[in-house]
């Protein structure tokens, strides 16, 4: 394996000038960094990752925690800020914290331990001691779509508000009324935020939202399968499911298959987290698409200029209704249980 002594031997300079050259350093003539790119390509050098990071107290290495590796969204998610990150010169290591708090202060703990440049988090929760602590230290941090209110950390996310407004504008236009919602775990933002945006777009409309009507999901798919049961188990069940993200929805659409029931002749459905499969559903999906990849660019570019000691900044983008046929062109007829 070629040393960088070699890579100068063969380019006829000093091994600092190699070095300023793998480091970009602007202080090298044009002549003299190209005969050292040529060196290094004829001998396959590879600077020592190790040794670098110990000489610049930088590992060009992001951490990267996110929800649930098995939620589209988040997957998306993560190719985007590999993506980005890779352009930039940086690599990325993934943790899945599978909705779990004590999972996701593992992978945070063991990130840091490697000496990441930086860390990107969804949060699982609003009170992890450890991120709480790794902040107050001056970690460099952003939150992407979750975060922790009162922490003074750069957040990137988008704002469903308006999109959920203008959801239940559309329902209401289709004669719905007895509207519910299958919440996110209330411990994270985008689980409460989502059902206040919800009853405040209701009331708009002089509309209520009746406890019967909220479902207690945790963003997985058995719960919306579990709180969709409990909607059609009610007297008068709702005429159309709204899940707070993808895979509850997908939840909320076994259950109403199950009971032999048909979307959306019987009973309407749409969601938060709009994905390629709902495309390909019968019958495809109403529902709230977030700007996945550039929500994960921009985080990206945030951490890096605080690494690199510009200010970062906060970054809200807009998320859009996509209306599809889930909901129907009309209300179903309204029916109670015997």
């Amino acid at each position: 394996m070629a040393s960088i002594k070699d890579v100068a031997a063969r380019a006829g300079v000093s091994v600092a000038t190699v070095s300023r050259v793998l480091n970009s350093h602007p202080s090298v003539s044009p002549e003299a960094r190209a005969r050292v790119l040529a060196a290094v390509d004829a001998l396959g050098y590879r600077p020592n990752a190790v040794a670098r990071s110990l000489r610049t107290d930088q590992t060009r290495t992001l951490g990267l925690v996110i929800s649930d590796v098995l939620n589209p969204y988040f997957t998306e998610l993560a190719r985007s800020v590999e993506e980005e990150a890779r352009a930039l010169g940086y690599s990325v290591i993934i943790g899945n914290a599978d909705e779990r708090p004590e999972l996701q202060d593992h992978h945070v703990r063991t990130l840091l331990d490697r000496r990441i440049d930086g860390l990107l988090v969804s949060p699982t929760d609003g009170g992890s001691p450890l991120m709480l602590d790794a902040a107050r230290a001056g970690t460099p941090m952003v939150f992407v779509d979750r975060w922790i209110p009162g922490v003074d950390v750069p957040v990137v996310r988008a704002d469903g508000r308006s999109a959920i407004r203008d959801l239940v504008a559309h329902l209401y236009g289709l004669g719905h009324r007895r509207l519910a919602i299958i919440a996110g775990p209330a411990a994270t933002t985008t689980g409460s935020e989502r059902v206040e945006a919800f009853r405040d777009a209701l009331r708009e409309h002089r509309l209520a939202l009746p406890e019967a009507y909220i479902g207690h999901g945790d963003f997985q798919a058995d719960s919306g399968r579990r709180s969709t049961e409990a909607f059609l188990a009610l007297p008068e069940p709702p005429e159309v499911v709204f899940a707070a993200d993808n895979l509850m929805a997908l939840g909320a659409l076994d259950a109403i298959r199950a009971h032999g029931l048909r979307v959306p002749h019987d009973i309407g459905l749409a969601a938060f987290d709009d994905i390629p499969w709902f495309v390909h559903t019968d019958p495809p999906i109403t529902a709230i698409a977030q700007p996945t990849k550039e929500l994960g660019r921009a985080a990206v570019r945030a951490l890096v200029d605080r690494i690199e000691g510009r200010p970062p900044q906060s970054v809200t983008l807009p998320a859009r209704l996509v209306v599809r046929s889930s909901c129907g062109e009309h209300a179903p007829t309204r029916r109670s249980n015997p």
